[in-house]
């Protein structure tokens, strides 16, 4: 049965959480002892209602606050798709939270309150979607029972988001009036709103035709572990564990080992599960050789007549997700795919305008949450692809060398030779 990745986004109170439960709830994807807890918490709480949020907000901190702050998932399943759903925080401070639980989805759902209309946390939201590339974004105008769901509320709504995400890199927007605490237009079709036509929010997760953004050409695969058992009957045995990032391994291929440059062909694909006769992305193996190179955690296997950019000079856009701001001059760690290295920033680029999507050129630092252009310098080469032609190849995070913390994620745009 085909997989449905999708990432909830908008502002804090947009009732992101409630929506998940309801479509949990609808659906009878809930346990009866889940159900009873919730209840029970609701009426602790003095709730004239059952908490539907309460299903995906586990954390005791989120209880007592009633905002999401770490990325909650969740799995449920129709006769038609599995789906694999990343309730994220909308609050500000966590946008963090925001970019990691989308990081992979296929679609984000970007709910607007129907009282408040597009904030600037929504817009915040729908950028960092285009960003990642993310090719559907279904826009859930929510909470229309507050305002009596009146349809030109939604069409005023509906156009005001649409003229600015006019200029996102978007393959397909939808539009849908819900009302996730009475359950309209969530799993079924809404009385209250006869002039919509169009499905409701389940009909359209299960019929949207999500094509798969695994790059099938281009061979990626970065060395994760060196495989060498302990066992006398293995002391030959040397394997090299990782998750293929790009094309389509044979038993049988020559590849070639970067940074060495090195060819070898392949003689087996393994997993838990057994041998392999070919391997693709996203799927975790051992590839065995022919040959006894020099070979550790950080290389990357490639075609040799498709090999990736070999760059220490990165061009990339980044959501900076630390406190302090960042400026060129600062030194910091990366990690792309399994390689580690240290970067300096060269150059702030622009920071983008998430309420107008313009970039300011004229900008020299990038503040918690901004999202912005950078040039990097790496202390060794990488071995990289743009994030239009590879999202694994074309990602990494940048690091806090002195306490650890992610501080960046980023996404390549150009790499110099």
């Amino acid at each position: 049965m085909e997989l449905l990745r999708f990432a909830t986004s908008g502002s804090v109170d947009d009732g992101k959480s409630t929506l998940i439960g309801r479509l949990l709830y609808d659906s009878k994807q809930i346990y009866q002892d889940q159900l009873d807890s919730v209840e029970r918490t609701s009426t602790e709480r003095g709730d004239e209602y059952i908490d539907l949020a309460l299903l995906t907000d586990g954390l005791r901190a989120e209880r007592e606050q009633g905002i999401t702050i770490d990325v909650a998932y969740r799995y449920f399943s129709t006769p038609k798709r599995k789906f694999i759903i990343a309730d994220t925080p909308g609050h500000i401070q966590h946008t963090r939270n925001m970019v990691t639980g989308a990081s992979t989805a296929d679609l984000v759902l970007v709910l607007v309150d129907a009282r408040n209309g597009v904030t600037e946390q929504t817009r915040r939201h729908a950028s960092i979607a285009s960003l990642l590339r993310i090719p559907y974004l279904v826009v859930c105008i929510n909470k229309m029972d507050l305002v009596d769901y009146a349809e030109e509320r939604f069409v005023e709504l509906r156009d005001e988001f649409a003229n600015f995400a006019k200029d996102l890199d978007v393959e397909e927007m939808s539009y849908i009036p819900i009302s996730a605490l009475e359950g309209d237009n969530v799993v079924d079709h809404s009385t209250n709103m006869d002039w919509y036509s169009g499905p409701s929010l389940l009909e359209h997760l299960e019929q949207v035709d999500v094509a798969s953004d695994h790059n099938y050409v281009d061979v990626r695969f970065p060395v994760q572990r060196v495989v060498r058992p302990h066992a006398n009957d293995l002391h030959d045995y040397r394997g090299y564990a990782g998750q293929v990032a790009g094309g389509v391994l044979h038993v049988g291929d020559q590849v070639t080992v970067l940074p060495s440059g090195k060819s070898s062909t392949i003689t087996s694909l393994e997993t838990m599960d057994g041998l392999l006769k070919e391997a693709f992305p996203p799927m975790s193996i051992v590839v065995r050789i022919a040959d006894d190179l020099d070979i550790s955690r950080g290389d990357l296997f490639c075609a040799g007549d498709n090999q990736p950019e070999v760059s220490q000079e990165l061009q990339a856009v980044i959501c900076w997700m630390a406190e302090a701001p960042l400026s060129a001059g600062q030194k910091l760690a990366i990690k792309h795919t399994t390689r580690w290295a240290r970067a300096l920033v060269q150059e702030v680029n622009f920071r983008r305008d998430v309420n107008t999507l313009d970039h300011d050129e004229a900008a020299s630092e990038l503040e918690l949450n901004d999202i912005g252009g950078i040039t990097i310098k790496t202390t060794e080469p990488l071995f990289v692809d743009t994030y239009a032609r590879n999202r694994s190849t074309g990602s990494f995070i940048l690091v806090d060398e002195v306490t650890n913390v992610t501080v960046a994620a980023g996404m390549l745009v150009r790499a110099h030779a």
